[in-house]
């Protein structure tokens, strides 16, 4: 299986969705009128509106929060360093830059998730791709394809990579047992996950915006420490971005680097995100305002969170090229600079909260997509939860690179059909941007009415849009 494996890698990451996803991000930017920029205080004022009593969904700070949940993982530490080492100081750059335009294609997806939710058994919304992907384009055997890779891709393998980040980092700062970690880690996942995309919504509420405001709080105190020294750094990262001065690897180190790890932390376009954003009740109560919400996500992900881990690792002089470190011991490295040996264990308990919450985000992922499949029965979902708990110990302690080669390969599958089917239905996405717009330009408050949208009739939940949520 590993030549074929391999193969399917290097042409879904080597080719396809490099490009792929990039040129997606710059057709949304153009097509939507730049609406990441002009539309970004929408952002906020949809994560911050008023909570509406619809016991149907989850708030849109919770989706906020459970999508972060699942972006913010280790990527951000481990990932922001591997750039760094082989692009150099510009591949920041261009982690910004399919950032910004990452935005836009979060903001499609999300906004088709949220148009074409459904309700399970319970009365619950569910959705995401395999809903728009079967219902807006007729075809329920693509749908079900992307349902099972991301099954096997996020509610799975990719646990199980996060389980063996917090069990390395244990180990290495504190000599625990990687075995017990893994035990640890997934005991409190089943206390969350056992309680359903709901509980998991309210924890992440509670733990994502803890973490990113310490991990932020401590970046600022970094970059104020060396407040003299972050002009000249900016100015290099864009000098570095464009092949000019010492950048490891030219231009075209930086720029594959910064966009490979950028598309890798923020998952714009992979159709993973869109699975939360569907169970939220908008506000206001248009399919767009969710789109909003998680294109803030991915600015919160790599804007904010992604600079932070690379400004302090290139204000601590750690990093030298064709050195030995990278990964977690180089962002290690560099926060035992900035605040003494309390740095490896700063670490240590960013990536246990990071990879965590990644945990029970991918979780709420692949219950959704088990609706799709009808398998929403309590057995199946049962038998899910103890699939994720043992991959967790599994995780934890073993690390074969053909089971997460095979991952890598069913999330580029996934994402490829994500990508297909956005830009299919990227006309209706227009269509709502507009209306989304014209309502607010005339001083009301944006609402989705589905007679305006006759070519719908028959493919949404006409009740979820019509009813006061």
């Amino acid at each position: 299986m590993d030549p074929i494996i391999n193969f399917l890698n290097d042409i879904f990451w080597g080719y396809v969705l490099i490009y792929g996803l990039l040129a997606v991000g710059l057709f949304f930017t153009v097509r939507l009128g730049f609406v990441q920029f002009l539309q970004f205080p929408e952002m906020f004022k949809s994560v911050l509106g008023s909570k509406k009593n619809d016991k149907s969904g989850i708030t849109p700070f919770q989706a906020l929060c459970t999508s972060l949940a699942s972006r913010v993982g280790t990527g951000n530490l481990a990932g922001v360093a591997v750039a760094l080492y082989l692009g150099g100081p510009g591949a920041l750059f261009w982690m910004w830059m399919v950032a910004l335009v990452g935005m836009a294609t979060a903001y499609a997806e999300s906004t088709l998730a949220q148009l074409y939710k459904t309700r399970n058994q319970d009365g619950d919304y569910r959705g995401g791709p395999a809903f728009y992907i079967a219902r807006g384009l007729g075809a329920p055997w693509a749908g079900g394809i992307f349902s099972v890779c991301l099954i096997i891709a996020f509610g799975l393998v990719f646990n199980a990579v996060q389980a063996n980040s917090i069990a390395d980092a244990f180990q290495g700062a504190f000599g625990f047992e990687k075995i017990w970690v893994g035990i640890a880690v997934a005991a409190l996942t089943a206390v969350v996950i056992f309680g359903g995309i709901k509980q998991i919504a309210r924890v992440a509420e509670l733990l994502v915006p803890f973490m990113a405001v310490i991990y932020l709080a401590v970046a600022l105190f970094v970059v104020f420490s060396h407040i003299g020294e972050v002009p000249g750094l900016l100015v290099m990262i864009v000098e570095n971005a464009f092949g000019f001065g010492a950048a490891t690897g030219g231009i075209a180190g930086a720029m594959l680097n910064g966009i490979k790890r950028g598309l890798f932390s923020n998952e714009a376009g992979m159709g993973s995100a869109p699975n939360i954003a569907a169970v939220a009740t908008p506000n206001p109560h248009h399919p767009s305002s969710q789109g909003f919400v998680q294109a803030l996500g991915v600015f919160i992900d790599t804007l904010l969170i992604c600079t932070a881990t690379g400004l302090m690792i290139l204000l601590s002089g750690v990093m030298v090229p064709g050195g030995e470190l990278t990964g977690t011991p180089l962002t290690q490295a560099a926060m035992t600079v900035h605040i003494g040996g309390a740095g490896q264990y700063f670490i240590a308990i960013a990536i246990l909260f990071f990879a965590f919450t990644s945990i029970i985000g991918n979780y709420s992922y692949a219950e959704n997509a088990m609706t799709f499949l009808k398998l929403s029965s309590k057995p199946w979902i049962t038998a899910l939860r103890l699939g994720v708990l043992a991959m967790v110990v599994w995780g934890a302690y073993e690390s074969v690179a053909t089971v997460f080669n095979a991952a890598d390969a069913s999330m580029g599958l996934m994402a490829t059909v994500n990508l297909i089917a956005i830009v299919m239905l990227s006309g209706t996405v227009a269509k709502l941007t507009k209306d989304y717009a014209k309502q607010r330009k005339a001083g009301l408050e944006p609402s989705f009415h589905a007679a305006d949208y006759p070519e719908l009739a028959g493919r949404i939940d006409e009740t979820i849009w019509t009813r006061d949520a």
